[in-house]
């Protein structure tokens, strides 16, 4: 019987980045990328900082809060403010000529990440 060889293949390193809880989700940030949230009381070219922290992983390890991550942020830059698409919500009632068709457009607030800090330190 011949041997095959198998390589295994180690998963990319994603490098630095931070779970965040905002508008009631969970989010994968990471630093110099943009995001869509939620809408976001802020004006356009605002800092925001986000305080709630459930994770956050660099060059050193990671991270975990227990639910949060003490002394950890994430800086956000608002970008601008956008309607995200449109969601057809259409409702009918067999037999009974009752038809309901609404849209809907989710208010959306695009951020781009600054940095990630943790005890005052910026990591990224």
């Amino acid at each position: 019987m011949a041997e095959t060889s198998t390589s295994q293949s180690a998963a990319p390193d994603t490098g630095t980045y931070a779970i965040v809880e905002a508008s009631g989700q969970q989010f994968w940030l990471q630093p110099n990328r943009y995001y869509d949230l939620d809408r976001l009381q802020a004006d356009v070219d605002a800092t925001v900082t986000l305080d709630n922290v459930l994770l956050v992983k660099d060059a050193t390890g990671t991270t975990l809060g227990k639910p949060y991550v003490k002394d950890a942020s994430v800086e956000l830059k608002v970008m601008a403010h956008r309607r995200g698409p449109k969601v057809i919500v259409y409702k009918m009632r067999p037999k009974k000529k009752t038809r309901r068709k609404n849209g809907h457009r989710q208010e959306l607030t695009r951020v781009m990440v600054q940095s990630i800090s943790v005890g005052g330190k910026s990591i990224s």
